[in-house]
């Protein structure tokens, strides 16, 4: 696979251009080689800015949801079902963001979840990513389909806290494989996501005939060069179909790492995971991007919580934006958040630094939001009563 660097201003495209761009070739995809700081006022706008960097296929592919979006959407909305209480006279001052997640110290409750073929925004693709919450003292997790080895992304984060998502394979061999390398490089848990035995119909992927351009570094010892030339649902076909609550326990017992199971939107499979020794729950309808017509994850996040009465740990994602999202998330359950798409976004604007941004700004709101709501500490945002007046 050969690649080159070159002034963006020598293509001829509809892109917006600056002097100082440069960009990687790589089989004809052109991705992003940014590092530089960004302005960030807030992680939705970045999402128009990057649309004017990554070529069109690849953006749809990040940014799109499934048939006609409409849970992508709702995502969004369910955080105006809840309002948060102001506090005065509470004493608060620079609230402490700082919190343990399973025994591990982090610095933020916001984590990076597996989003996969981050190279498709930035030629450093999840190495980048790892660096920049290794930096700011946050938790990242890889995706089987990364563009990035599991070695590689381990050394980018250089001891910090990472996990893997393994994509659960028809070949028993190929999934132990990554097992072994993911505990081999350090990872502290393995998500099993359990929501993606195939692929959402993804109408913008369909719209555009988009093809990943470049591999995923961890299916290459299944097949030399995977990922490359084929689409989300020829690569979901490979992967495992049936997923039942004796994986839990056979991924646990293989690793002797703590597993939890992504993708939870019902309270019956959160009792299912927990039942079949799931160490977390993960919240998540894939950002709108597996079964459209099902409500926001907000929306389920309660019910979700009360079935899990803190016996395990919750992460939550899908649809946050904003400071008071983060906010309304730990304060109705969740103990640590991820957010997806806007750090990619981040990624191709300004690769590790741009990253670095982001993350700053998505903390720097929530603490506003905790001084203003007159909440100390992240404990004291999950003790928190929030309005229903929806």
């Amino acid at each position: 696979m050969s690649s080159f660097c070159f002034n963006r201003d020598s293509i001829k495209n509809n892109k917006q251009k600056e002097d100082d761009d440069t960009m990687t070739m790589v089989n004809g995809y052109e991705q992003s080689d940014r590092e530089k700081h960004i302005k960030v006022v807030d992680l939705e706008s970045l999402e128009a800015e990057a649309q004017k960097i990554i070529p069109t296929g690849a953006f749809g592919y990040i940014s799109g949801g499934s048939e006609d979006e409409w849970t992508l959407r709702q995502n969004r909305k369910s955080f105006t079902h809840k309002q948060i209480y102001p506090r005065v006279l509470t004493d608060v001052e620079k609230p402490e963001i700082s919190t343990n997640f399973m025994g591990i110290d982090l610095k933020t409750p916001i984590m990076m979840p597996p989003l996969a073929a981050q190279g498709l925004a930035n030629s450093q693709s999840e190495k980048d990513t790892a660096r920049a919450f290794a930096a700011a003292g946050g938790l990242m997790a890889l995706s089987t389909y990364g563009s990035a080895t599991i070695a590689d992304f381990a050394k980018a984060g250089n001891g910090a806290p990472q996990f893997f998502q393994p994509y659960m394979s028809k070949n028993d061999d190929f999934n132990k494989s990554l097992l072994d390398e993911a505990k081999r490089n350090g990872m502290k848990a393995i998500i099993l996501t359990a929501d993606s035995t195939l692929g959402g119909y993804r109408e913008a992927d369909v719209i555009n005939n988009f093809q990943f351009p470049i591999p995923m570094a961890n299916l290459e010892k299944l097949s030399q060069g995977a990922g490359k030339g084929q689409g989300i649902a020829a690569i979901y076909a490979a992967a495992a179909q049936k997923i039942g609550p004796d994986e839990i326990k056979k991924i646990a017992d293989y690793t002797d790492l703590p597993v939890i199971v992504k993708g939870i939107q019902n309270p019956v499979d959160a009792e299912l995971a927990i039942d079949a020794g799931a160490a977390a729950i993960y919240v998540s309808n894939h950002g709108g991007r597996q079964l459209n017509g099902g409500p926001g994850s907000f929306d389920v996040l309660p019910e979700i919580a009360v079935a899990v009465a803190k016996r395990v740990p919750i992460i939550f994602d899908s649809g946050i934006r904003h400071g008071s999202d983060v906010f309304k998330a730990l304060a109705t359950g969740a103990d640590l958040v991820a957010i997806g798409r806007p750090f990619v976004y981040a990624l191709a604007l300004g690769g590790q630094l741009g990253v670095e941004d982001a993350l700053a700004e998505i903390n720097r709101e929530f603490q506003i939001v905790m001084q203003l709501a007159g909440t100390q500490t992240i404990e004291d945002v999950k003790n928190t009563k929030l309005a229903d007046l929806s």
